[in-house]
């Protein structure tokens, strides 16, 4: 007895890949990274509490460059995640649904999270040399 085909989801042929679509899945990304780098600010805030030793210990690892490509996702996914949060919250004042604005608001909180980010981690890393 043969079976017969199931259909696939309708995503994979009705759907054309969007930004929109690229948007909503980099912030359920975003919120999950987030979630789990909380335990690495908890980290942080048990080694600053508990002795100059493991302070600095967790420094050197911040400071080293596997350390610093985390930080800098972490950024990039908080800074991501608030700003798209704000597109949501326009959302929920029952504004910026026209199709124009969809895309207009989608690159704006993609190309302000890249220029926040890298204007955040310019003035850390600048005011970290001066320090």
């Amino acid at each position: 007895m043969a079976t017969p085909e199931r259909p696939l989801s309708p995503f994979t042929d009705i759907y054309r890949w969007q930004i929109t679509m690229t948007l909503s899945i980099l912030h359920r990304i975003t919120g999950v990274v987030l979630a789990i780098g909380a335990f690495g600010v908890a980290w942080w805030l048990l080694a600053v509490s508990a002795s100059d030793q493991r302070y600095a210990q967790f420094v050197d690892l911040a400071r080293s460059l596997p350390g610093q490509i985390v930080l800098g996702g972490f950024s990039y996914c908080l800074i991501y995640h608030l700003l798209n949060g704000l597109r949501h919250l326009l959302w929920d004042s029952g504004r910026g649904f026209e199709i124009k604005q969809f895309y207009a608001t989608g690159w704006t909180v993609v190309v302000l999270s890249f220029v926040l980010t890298g204007g955040i981690w310019l003035l850390a890393l600048t005011h970290g040399a001066s320090a």
